[in-house]
């Protein structure tokens, strides 16, 4: 029984992976309205619901260093490498919370909500550490725009399609995290 759940751990997540490498072909045909969706961040945060931290954490990490070594989007220095660890810690979040806390679908909200949070810290401070080896700026407005103002449409759409999507599979008895 423990083997399934690693295969379908592996299979989900490798499924997640390639949404994450996809979806910005969808979204990214407008540049602007691409970088508003964040259309990587979905199934990073849908992975570490439903197969736990350290399979979000991989998808995190790996979907935008790949994405930016193949596709050259995002470029690599600074917006790959910030994105890398602000997805890995919405993975790790979402798949910590969700283990350690009742598994009630208004949960669901509330554990995103604190991984979205403590995501986007994590975009500001490995941009900030980023930015002060490189020489270049990263000020408080700066992150307050990309951390926020100009990602209020993919904050919307992570609320409204993430925990559907995670209700869906728990009530498909798909969840491998519970």
């Amino acid at each position: 029984m423990r083997k399934n759940f690693v295969v379908r751990k592996i299979v989900f997540s490798g499924l997640m992976l390639a949404v994450a490498f996809l979806l910005p072909f969808l979204t990214g045909q407008i540049p602007q309205v691409g970088s508003m969706l964040l259309p990587m961040h979905l199934p990073v945060m849908i992975c570490g619901f439903a197969c736990g931290w350290p399979w979000g954490l991989a998808v995190g990490v790996i979907a935008p260093l790949l994405r930016s070594l193949i596709m050259t989007m995002p470029p690599m220095f600074p917006t790959a490498i910030a994105m890398a660890f602000e997805l890995a810690a919405y993975g790790v979040v979402c798949g910590l919370l969700y283990a350690r806390f009742p598994k009630r679908n208004w949960m669901i909200y509330a554990e995103l909500i604190v991984a979205m949070v403590l995501g986007r810290i994590v975009w500001g401070i490995v941009t900030w550490v980023l930015m002060l080896i490189s020489g270049g700026e990263f000020t408080w407005g700066i992150f307050m725009a990309g951390a926020v103002l100009n990602a209020v449409p993919g904050i919307i759409l992570q609320i409204v399609i993430v925990p559907p999507i995670v209700m869906l599979l728990k009530k498909a008895g798909f969840m491998v995290n519970d």
